[in-house]
Parts: C-alpha cells; sequence; structure tokens
C-alpha cells in the first residue's frame, strides 16, 4: 500500500474515532463518563501533531489532526454545557 494512502486512511479513522461519542452525548445531553482531563490532554496532543504538520509540511497530518481538535473541542464544549456537576 502507498504510504500516503496508509496516511490518509490512518488520518481519517482516527479523526471519525471520536464522532460516535460526540453524538451520543449530543443526543444525551449526558457527560458523566466523559474525563475532562482526557479531552484536554488529546485536545493538546492533536494540536501538537497539526503543528508538526505545519513543520513538516505534511496536508494528511495537517487536515486529520485539524478535524479531529474540531470535534474534540466540540465534545469539550457540550462537556461545559450538559456538566451537571458544575451546576
Amino acid at each position: 500500500m502507498n504510504e500516503n494512502v496508509l496516511g490518509i486512511v490512518a488520518g481519517i479513522l482516527t479523526s471519525v474515532s471520536m464522532i460516535p461519542q460526540l453524538v451520543k452525548v449530543i443526543r444525551e445531553k449526558n457527560v458523566e463518563d466523559i474525563s475532562l482531563l482526557m479531552l484536554l490532554v488529546l485536545i493538546s496532543g492533536l494540536s501538537l501533531w497539526v503543528w508538526y504538520g505545519f513543520k513538516k509540511d505534511e496536508l494528511p497530518i495537517i487536515l486529520s489532526n485539524s478535524f479531529a481538535v474540531l470535534v474534540n473541542i466540540s465534545l469539550l464544549v457540550c462537556y461545559i454545557l450538559y456538566n451537571k456537576k458544575r451546576k
């Protein structure tokens, strides 16, 4: 398999991995089982991957991780909105 195809497939899979969790949280408006620390660490790591992608001029890394950052920031916003412990 061509390494570019491999990178694109890997990027797509990891980028969409949190979408089912986001959909579930939006439907149920429940974030009790979501770890805030995990979200913050994941967003930080993904953001560093985006930066790395820019440094290496690698569009698949930039695009896939940027999308994953947006998905996880959306989950973080839901966490803030739906966190019952905060209210």
